[in-house]
């Protein structure tokens, strides 16, 4: 039938330029009837109204029509629909048809000719656009506490993890982040650093303009000495902060209680309500001083008006110094037992060594000031005083046994008995050894034989010596190395002004230079031994001077003398020989 219609057309051509010029070539080209431009715009304009351009990068809404179990199909009003896979809905569990979701065409055409779409991207795409709008704007937001993290908590806002400080999720500091996880809550952007993706939220500070407001009538009511009631919010070593309802304050340690404690939990824990008192506050009124020992009467003015000087008290030490310690005999009533008062010793000792901070003690009440509050206490007059009957204890010339307590350069301090302290000076602790100090010759906690030399009662002094418990050997040493005696000895040492040899154990020598001569002129050196002659004995500065010069000068004076003897006998030999030749020739002279 087209062929025999075609026949027929061409048969019933007459003119060829005619049918050439109202030729369709379109339709026969195309296959199909061409289409007017007016009605072709008209169309392109229903489908731009209608239609997503695929080629636009921005986030559009879609409605899910179809779901799959791996993939939801979702309706964009594109030229054909597309698929998200259903992964990026795992926060939202409900997903069904005829949801309206956010999306952003991931992938125009994959490999099946698919529009692949993310709802994941769309979702932070509009997210950072929330979080800028809500910083901007200061806008309230919601977020989702996901877990604990360092310094703070991760927040789920909008899809974006953003950081809540430690410091921001309440105004009192948080000791239990875990009682946040897993809730919503409200917060304000305060931060974000578009570089590193970061964003900073705080939940602080939507509570602290309530806060300011309430902060600012509470401080125009302040005045000193106003009871208001606070709740603990932290506790220091120095001192407890309380809240007073947005505004804090702070009670030092000191402020606590009338007794001493050594940290705050003693008296306060957190959390826990009570009444304070203002005692200071600044021009400004940001640095509140409060007090809570102040709530009650001083334990003073309760302090029995019957005790007295001289009573004895029973107390506990709380404090311990070098100079002594204090000891708390009733409930913030302290007294000073001084280092001094504890022991009837004489000699520097500390206080820890006659008590501990614990320790329950007696002692009597020496002074009383109660418009100060003060009191010094003491526990040597527990006792007797041991100087009381010290001249029949310690007579001079009597004979004890000490223990070294204490040495200076001077002398050793001994002990007797407790109170009861003697000093043997340097020079009374040997007969024979140059001591050039104490601790050449005994050591703290020896044990010590000593006799009485001086007794001083009203002084409180006692003089000991120790070398005058046995006899001095120089008595002896006298008699074995007085003046002229006669000694072999190795010179051990050498000077310019001579040399030194040891005569004993103890007793040393010293050789003045001039009398090391020896006979043949030369002088004696170090390691030679030879005989030396004693010409000076002093015991008292057990001072020995000997002299081997004086040896064979002292021979050679005796020859001299003896020659001189001898010669003045010959010659009162000769001379009586002429005076009787001269009386002879007188009296024949004269008989002459």
């Amino acid at each position: 039938m087209a062929e025999e219609n075609t026949n027929t057309e061409v048969q019933d051509v007459k003119n060829p330029e005619e049918f050439l010029a109202n030729f369709n070539w379109h339709n026969y080209e195309e296959g199909i009837d061409q289409v007017e431009d007016e009605k072709l715009e008209e169309f392109e304009k229903l489908v731009a109204a209608n239609f997503v351009d695929t080629d636009d990068d921005a986030v559009v809404e879609g409605t899910v029509v179809r779901m799959t179990d791996r993939e939801a199909i979702i309706d964009i009003n594109a030229k054909s629909e597309g698929v998200i896979s259903l992964n990026e809905f795992r926060y939202n569990q409900d997903l069904k048809v005829g949801d309206k979701v956010e999306v952003l065409i991931d992938v125009r055409e994959d490999k099946t000719g698919q529009l692949v779409l993310s709802h994941r991207k769309a979702r932070t795409i509009k997210a950072w656009e929330r979080v800028n709008g809500a910083h901007d704007n200061g806008e309230i937001v919601n977020g989702f506490v996901k877990c604990r993290t360092k310094g703070g908590m991760i927040v789920d806002v909008f899809g974006i993890e953003a950081f809540l400080p430690g410091s921001q999720i309440d105004v009192k500091p948080i000791r239990d982040y875990d009682q946040y996880v897993n809730k919503t809550m409200e917060f304000k952007v305060v931060k974000i650093n578009h570089e590193f993706k970061n964003v900073v939220v705080s939940h602080k500070a939507l509570i602290e303009a309530d806060i300011e407001l309430q902060k600012k009538e509470i401080i125009g009511q302040l005045e000193k000495g106003q009871v208001l009631e606070g709740i603990v919010k932290n506790i220091t070593s120095y001192g407890v902060f309380i809240d007073l309802g947005g505004v804090d304050g702070l009670i030092h340690i000191t402020d606590l209680s009338w007794s001493r404690i050594n940290h705050p939990n003693e008296v306060v824990e957190l959390d826990q309500k009570l009444n304070v008192v203002i005692l200071d506050f600044d021009d400004n009124k940001s640095r509140i001083q409060l007090g809570l020992k102040q709530l009650s009467a001083h334990p003073w003015e309760a302090l029995s008006s019957d005790l007295k000087i001289g009573d004895q008290v029973k107390g506990k030490v709380v404090v311990i110094a070098d100079y002594g310690a204090f000891i708390e005999v009733a409930e913030g009533v302290e007294g000073l037992i001084h280092v001094s008062e504890m022991s009837w010793s004489t000699h520097l000792r500390s206080a820890q060594d006659f008590v501990k901070v614990g320790d329950e003690v007696e002692a009597k009440i020496l002074t009383l000031d109660r418009d100060d509050r003060k009191m010094s206490l003491g526990i040597k007059q527990m006792t007797p005083d041991p100087w009381t009957d010290i001249t029949t204890k310690y007579p001079v010339g009597s004979k004890h046994t000490g223990t070294v307590r204490n040495f200076t350069n001077f002398g050793v301090f001994v002990e007797l008995e407790e109170g009861i302290d003697g000093l043997i000076y340097i020079s009374d602790l040997s007969w024979t050894k140059k001591v050039k100090h104490p601790s050449e010759f005994v050591t703290v906690g020896d044990k010590l034989e000593v006799l009485v030399l001086e007794l001083d009662v009203e002084g409180r002094k006692l003089s000991l010596g120790h070398k005058q418990t046995t006899e001095n050997p120089w008595d002896k040493y006298e008699g074995e190395y007085g003046v002229g005696t006669l000694h072999t000895a190795e010179i051990t040492d050498t000077n310019d002004k001579g040399a030194t040899v040891a005569l004993n154990e103890d007793v040393v020598a010293f050789i003045p230079s001039r009398h090391l001569e020896k006979e043949d002129g030369k002088k004696l050196k170090k390691g030679e031994t030879a005989e030396f002659k004693v010409i000076e004995f002093n015991k008292e500065f057990k001072r020995v001077v000997a002299s081997h010069t004086a040896i064979f000068r002292e021979e050679e004076q005796k020859n001299i003398q003896a020659a001189a003897k001898k010669q003045q006998s010959n010659e009162k030999t000769t001379l009586g020989d002429l005076d009787a030749l001269q009386e002879l020739k007188d009296k024949m002279e004269g008989k002459n």
